[in-house]
């Protein structure tokens, strides 16, 4: 089944659980480091893949967050956004599901750059940016449409004070791949 179909939107409409209480998801232990790391999640699949890693673009262009999503960024619920979804691969496997959910009003001065992103992983501009801060991560757990469970995080990372926010699906292929700090 692909990824695409089977997270829809509605997927990310669900309750998400701060950082703190990751122990009442009771997160099997091979996708607790993933879920918990604050560092660059890229560098750890570039690590992970011994450089054999890429970005493909799934979809990308403007429309309406989930109502999840709008209450996190602090936006109006029918406001668009330039949301940005991606495949993260390792060996020539889908990794990671990736969603990023970025406000208009972020992208005024230098994050006009956020809608050129292209291939290029997001997570490089982000933690090369020296104005970047990260909020606290939620964690949750997602149900494909195929009823299979997945595990996901999700963080706001400001730049120059402006908010986007980065959704990561922790995918099956990734759970035999090695943690690399």
């Amino acid at each position: 089944m692909p990824i695409p179909s089977a997270l829809t939107s509605m997927n990310f409409d669900v309750r998400w659980t701060g950082l703190r209480r990751v122990t009442r998801l009771h997160a099997p232990l091979c996708w607790q480091r993933w879920l918990t790391d604050r560092a660059s999640l890229t560098q750890h699949l570039i690590n992970a893949s011994n450089g054999k890693f890429q970005v493909q673009v799934v979809r990308q262009g403007w429309a309406r967050p989930t109502r999840s999503e709008a209450l996190t960024l602090g936006i109006p619920i029918r406001q668009l956004a330039l949301i940005r979804e991606v495949h993260l691969l390792g060996n020539d496997q889908i990794w990671v599901y990736a969603r990023s959910i970025i406000p208009a009003s972020t992208m005024t001065g230098c994050e006009r750059q956020l809608s050129h992103v292209g291939n290029r992983s997001l997570g490089s501009i982000l933690f090369s940016d020296p104005t970047m801060r990260r909020g606290p991560l939620q964690i949750s757990r997602l149900r494909l449409s195929n009823q299979q469970t997945v595990w996901a995080r999700r963080s706001k990372f400001f730049l120059s004070g402006k908010p986007l926010l980065v959704c990561e699906v922790f995918l099956p292929a990734l759970e035999q791949v090695h943690y690399t700090p």
